[in-house]
């Protein structure tokens, strides 16, 4: 039986750091009252990276698709499907992973974007999973990529702490060793209302409001209810029990629904990865960041069962358990 196995991760992060004090005194020139009390207090959030105007999100996942490469030890001319998860892309089109395939050199595989908001990395790494068990590729690289700090509205106290620019990727290979066991992916439209950016350009110009709303309440209720009820499904789908689980990587949007979860899905709290407090919400990038990091910093291991979650607009949700 053939799987799709995770063989490399990279990142990237822009290098500018905004600490919430550095922030809190920006907004104070535009006459928004905060602190880093008030946005640790209600995020966990304590610093993110925000990308210098002008940069674009494929220059940072290209960064991260080079470093993830080099993890693997995979020669960009390897790779025959690049998938980049993102709500920011550089154009309409081409797509965004149709510019990183550039970048990198990767010619003649498939490339596209997935958009799923802060669920597109999960979506998209269910996606190459099926590509890979299908034979439709061997090498896939899967990448989460924003500049959410251009779609972000810098006189609303309750998005603009809340979010960071960034870019994770992965490497995905075919495997005759258990890889990614299960997916679980859903959506419901219905509730597009909680978290959007409903604006677009036509003719021109502008049609509509740009930038990024969200009702803070409505996505933590549906968030909770909705990724425990996936975490149960899609280990039921692998035949896995919870208790089983290794490393809990959430989608990294607020330290009180990451503790809320995991408390539900009765998960130690030292199995659970948080970056929220160093990268704020970095949409698409979030999960592979968090990824990245723990693989690198030496506690997920080779051989060990984790469960990937993400949630955002769409209202959209899904989980991967994979076998690293």
């Amino acid at each position: 039986m053939a799987y799709a196995k995770i063989t490399g991760s990279g990142s990237y992060l822009p290098e500018r750091v905004v600490s919430n004090d550095a922030l809190a005194a920006d907004l104070a020139t535009r006459q928004v009252e905060t602190s880093d009390e008030w946005i640790v207090t209600r995020t966990g959030i304590r610093q993110r990276h925000i990308a210098a105007e002008g940069t674009t999100t494929s220059q940072l996942a290209t960064h991260a698709a080079k470093a993830a490469l080099d993890d693997a030890g995979i020669a960009a001319t390897d790779v025959d499907l690049i998938i980049v998860a993102t709500s920011t892309p550089d154009y309409v089109f081409p797509s965004t992973a149709c510019l990183v395939q550039a970048n990198i050199g990767a010619g003649g595989g498939a490339a596209f974007d997935v958009q799923a908001v802060c669920s597109g990395f999960v979506y998209a790494l269910a996606t190459a999973d099926a590509f890979v068990r299908a034979g439709r590729a061997q090498t896939a690289l899967v990448i989460g990529a924003e500049v959410f700090s251009s779609i972000l509205d810098w006189s609303d106290r309750s998005t603009c702490v809340l979010f960071g620019d960034g870019a994770g990727a992965v490497v995905v290979q075919r495997s005759e060793k258990p890889g990614i066991m299960a997916a679980q992916l859903q959506a419901d439209g219905t509730q597009m209302g909680v978290l959007h950016a409903a604006g677009n350009v036509a003719h021109g110009k502008v049609v509509g409001d740009p930038f990024l709303r969200m009702d803070g309440q409505a996505v933590f209720r549906l968030a909770v209810n909705h990724l425990s009820d996936s975490a149960r499904a899609v280990c039921a789908e692998a035949g896995v029990p919870l208790t089983d689980i290794d490393w809990f990587v959430p989608h990294q949007a607020n330290v009180r629904i990451i503790n809320f979860l995991g408390k539900k899905l009765g998960l130690d709290a030292s199995r659970v990865v948080v970056t929220v407090d160093q990268h704020a919400n970095t949409s698409a990038a979030s999960v592979p960041l968090a990824l990245d990091q723990a693989r690198r910093d030496g506690r997920i291991q080779p051989g060990q069962l984790v469960l990937l979650q993400g949630v955002g607009g769409g209202f959209t949700w899904g989980s991967v358990l994979a076998r690293m």
